[in-house]
């Protein structure tokens, strides 16, 4: 952690806060109230400072993952093309809960996609190319 701030000049030691809060969730799977206090501790800011990166950006986790980390596109286009009613089969078909506290084996979280805005409906899993299932594309893949 201090090998990352020190990359910054101290009057910037700011611009360190979305490195370590990666290097945090790397390493500790989420980014916990404790993570927060003691980040915005060291780089000497608020803790709000740092809350408001982790409920902006979709990439940050306050509770821990599950197993499979399951992306889907949340774009207006992904959303008019069928994601939501991807994201509701897929939750029905492997008997998924959206809630937090289902981190076990799999979970379901809407993102924005990786550049890949021409096919719409897109859907990622560690470690695979992103692909375009249909909206009943899950059933049977349990």
């Amino acid at each position: 952690m201090d090998e990352a701030i020190a990359r910054y000049p101290h009057e910037h030691r700011r611009s360190a806060a979305m490195p370590l809060l990666h290097l945090w969730q790397e390493h500790l799977g989420f980014i916990s109230d404790n993570a927060v206090l003691w980040i915005a501790e060291k780089l000497g800011l608020q803790p709000i400072n740092i809350l408001e990166l982790v409920t902006f950006y979709p990439m940050f986790r306050e509770q821990p993952a599950g197993k499979t980390h399951i992306r889907l596109c949340r774009t207006l286009s992904c959303a008019m093309a069928g994601s939501l009613e991807l994201m509701d089969n897929l939750c029905t078909t492997f008997g998924i809960q959206r809630q937090p506290e289902d981190a076990g084996k799999h979970n379901p979280i809407l993102v924005s996609p990786d550049g890949n805005y021409s096919v719409g409906r897109v859907c990622g899993v560690p470690g695979e190319l992103p692909h375009r299932p249909g909206v009943h594309g899950w059933r049977g893949a349990a």
